[in-house]
């Protein structure tokens, strides 16, 4: 991944915004079933139809894409395998990249070195992010329990 192909994405226009909301909603109400493989079909210009078999897993990533577009977000799929810039790793977790250095040279997120730049895997990046979440989930979580023990209000 490169600064060239995050520089490529853009916003949805308001038709796509509102096509991808449409296509979401039946997309997911249709994934309600459980087979592995699914069957679509999309018509062409000529208004013919053609049956394109896809993994259900695939069209799940469809649904949480046409989510990200109806909410008006730039999308990006991005293999797990991939290497990120310092500022695109970055970007990604909504931090200044001086901040993401020194969690790179303090050790708290693994990276290498390609010639004398840093990157990050995003598999890593999205683990670190992960573990972030749900620490920061615990504390809010312990502190509405001393805030009931305290009987502040907040029951």
């Amino acid at each position: 991944m490169t600064a060239n192909d995050l520089s490529r994405t853009s916003l949805p226009l308001e038709q796509e915004v509102q096509a991808a909301a449409k296509g979401q909603r039946a997309l997911a109400a249709y994934l309600a079933t459980q087979g592995e493989i699914q069957r679509i079909q999309i018509y062409d210009e000529k208004n013919k139809a053609h049956q394109v078999e896809l993994p259900t897993s695939a069209l799940r990533l469809l649904v949480d894409i046409l989510a990200e577009l109806a909410d008006g977000n730039a999308v990006k799929v991005v293999p797990i395998h991939a290497e990120l810039t310092t500022q695109e790793a970055a970007d990604m977790l909504n931090v200044s990249r001086p901040h993401l250095v020194k969690l790179l040279e303090e050790g708290v997120l693994p990276f290498h070195k390609t010639g004398k730049h840093r990157r990050v895997l995003f598999a890593d990046l999205m683990r670190y992010r992960e573990e972030r979440e749900q620490a920061s989930h615990a504390a809010m979580e312990a502190l509405a329990q001393q805030a009931q023990d305290l009987r502040m209000g907040y029951e």
